[in-house]
């Protein structure tokens, strides 16, 4: 589940850093995405998720996470989500980018704003050969 709560901001700071190293960098802040829904990919214990990877949409892994169970493409107006298109910017859960990627649909990613904590599940090669 997706939080609003804000209160993990400062004892989770530490683990906020970008795979480069360095602080991470809002992925997207329209649409507004993360766990925290604050523009950044970070995490902390309660995302169960990992939502830390951020990525560039494509059809391609847009229909895949449909396909998968998680439709990211149908409005949602009552969460405030309007949707996302080809071109979007969004955190995703580490799991799921590993499934596409394995499944030939990776999306592109943003280096500097996915968490070193993607690293958990997911090569840094694997990353760094996705990098959009």
């Amino acid at each position: 589940m997706i939080s609003f709560d804000s209160s993990h901001d400062s004892s989770d700071l530490e683990h906020n850093r970008n795979l480069l190293g360095k602080p991470l960098t809002p992925c997207s802040t329209e649409p507004l995405t993360g766990f925290f829904r604050d523009g950044l990919c970070r995490t902390c214990s309660d995302d169960t998720g990992s939502h830390t990877v951020c990525a560039v949409m494509t059809e391609a892994f847009l229909q895949f996470t449909v396909e998968a169970g998680n439709d990211l493409v149908t409005p949602r107006p009552e969460f405030n989500f309007s949707g996302l298109v080809p071109g979007d910017r969004w955190c995703l859960c580490a799991a799921r980018w590993l499934e596409a990627k394995r499944a030939g649909c990776a999306p592109r990613v943003v280096l500097e704003a996915t968490s070193e904590k993607a690293l958990d599940v997911i090569p840094f090669e694997l990353l760094q050969q996705h990098t959009a």
